[in-house]
């Protein structure tokens, strides 16, 4: 009976563990490494394990640092069944079949690249839709928050709100072999709570062991209701100047949120009701889709509005732009346009060409509104630098910058110490955050065994 590390090891992408027990391989999650060239290229590198070894991956949300290598496990020779919350297969399937539409499409932008030099291309995308859509048929049982999922002969897996997006979840693991057994609770991300949609994270009563996200664990979150005044705030302010918002946002829970804020705002008179607003993302408009087919998931308040025939993320001047063209002819647009594009920490997508058009502009500003990890052209923005290189271009950044971290979609460090008190476990694992966060975190943990694992590490259970 052993636990082994292959992600988000002292670092806080690429979520990647496994639970061997009764002779079968438990994956819970198998997430991409995000950030700079360097992890693109740790995204193709051998896994640490045979992926035809694993029997069962239990999946605990939809975040492509979690779900976003699970195509590549197929590719490689995957045959299991993949388990998760009925939410979070829905959003996975757009976030794979998004990921590999631009892992094919920055094949053939590094075909042409070479061509045009007279040099031969051997680069593939790490997978393609065809891949993605392989493994969609891998999607075995949903699971029900609070009903335990006789996973296999010895393994029960219990599935608890992780509060943190849609569908997300905490996994509680009772495992048996012979005369040995053990309880092992897996945060995967815990929500930050008192939030006004999605419920507040429900940890598990007790386990032996916890497997835990530390992402914020060295800092406490300014309130919701100071972050909503100051998104409000810094929108207005820009409208003044005349300039455009550029929003980096995550498509999943962020956007919805944001959406939710934006309308209260218009309707509160907080936020001009003839502001235009553009959610250039054909995830995020997907993925909002997708949170309207699962009211039930949602706190009261939301939940009623949707019982009474009003849509929470809809306002007036809201644009959904998915094509090229029309995420194109944004950019043609002066002034007083608020641009929610993706990524959230700027890897990719839409949001990057938005920048190039404007982080140059003093009359402009640039609201972050969740984590940047280190190396991501976010971090770089939110921690000062003066020009930024966009597309093979350096740019001025003169636009004025906000990070709003009360928005968080992660728990902060005294919620992750109360979630973790609650449970008492005798050995902890710190996982998904920065090395020097764990540390602080894991100095704060008391009566508990604490492990900071390495890649591919393995403990007994």
């Amino acid at each position: 009976m052993n636990l082994s590390f292959h992600g988000a090891d002292r670092g806080v992408t690429g979520s990647c563990h496994m639970v061997t027990c009764a002779g079968k391989n438990i994956l819970i999650d198998c997430g991409m490494y995000q950030g700079g060239h360097e992890l693109d290229e740790e995204n193709a590198e051998p896994f640490g394990f045979d992926p035809a070894d694993i029997d069962y991956v239990l999946l605990t949300h939809a975040h492509l640092d979690h779900c976003g290598r699970l195509p590549l496990l197929v590719k490689r020779g995957f045959r299991g069944e993949i388990v998760t919350t009925a939410a979070t297969r829905a959003l996975a399937r757009v976030v794979m079949m998004d990921a590999a539409g631009l892992q094919e499409d920055e094949a053939r932008y590094r075909a042409r690249k070479h061509k045009r030099h007279g040099e031969q291309n051997a680069d593939e995308p790490l997978y393609t839709t065809l891949d993605a859509l392989n493994t969609l048929e891998y999607f075995g049982r949903s699971a029900r928050y609070g009903v335990p999922l006789d996973i296999a002969p010895g393994i029960i897996a219990t599935f608890l709100d992780a509060g943190h997006i849609l569908g997300s979840a905490s996994v509680l693991m009772d495992l048996t072999e012979g005369t040995k057994h053990c309880t092992v609770a897996f945060s995967g991300d815990l929500g930050n709570a008192g939030r006004k949609l999605l419920h507040d994270p429900v940890p598990p009563l007790h386990a032996d062991v916890v497997v835990m996200e530390t992402t914020y664990g060295d800092r406490l979150h300014k309130s919701l209701t100071a972050s909503i005044a100051e998104l409000y705030q810094a929108i207005n302010d820009a409208l003044q100047r005349g300039g455009n918002i550029i929003i980096p946002t995550f498509a999943l829970e962020r956007t919805q949120e944001l959406l939710y804020f934006l309308r209260e705002g218009i309707e509160q008179g907080e936020l001009p009701r003839s502001m235009q607003v553009f959610l250039d993302s054909p995830m995020a408009i997907s993925a909002t889709e997708i949170f309207r087919h699962f009211p039930d998931c949602y706190k009261k308040t939301a939940t009623a509005l949707f019982r009474q025939g009003h849509d929470p993320f809809s306002l007036p001047g809201l644009h959904f732009t998915r094509e090229t063209a029309q995420s194109m002819a944004i950019n043609t647009i002066a002034g007083g346009a608020i641009i929610m594009a993706g990524s959230g920490m700027c890897t990719g997508g839409r949001v990057r060409h938005h920048l190039k058009h404007n982080l140059w502009r003093n009359d402009s500003s640039v609201i972050f509104v969740g984590f940047a990890a280190q190396g991501t052209l976010a971090r770089q923005i939110i921690d000062g630098a003066k020009t930024v290189k966009i597309f093979g271009e350096e740019i001025a950044v003169k636009a004025r910058v906000y990070t709003i971290n009360g928005f968080s979609a992660h728990a902060d460090r005294d919620e992750l110490l109360a979630w973790h008190h609650h449970i008492k476990p005798a050995r902890t694992f710190l996982v998904h955050g920065e090395e020097t966060v764990m540390q602080s975190f894991g100095g704060l943990l008391k009566n508990t065994e604490v492990y900071m694992p390495m890649r591919n590490q393995v403990f007994a259970l």
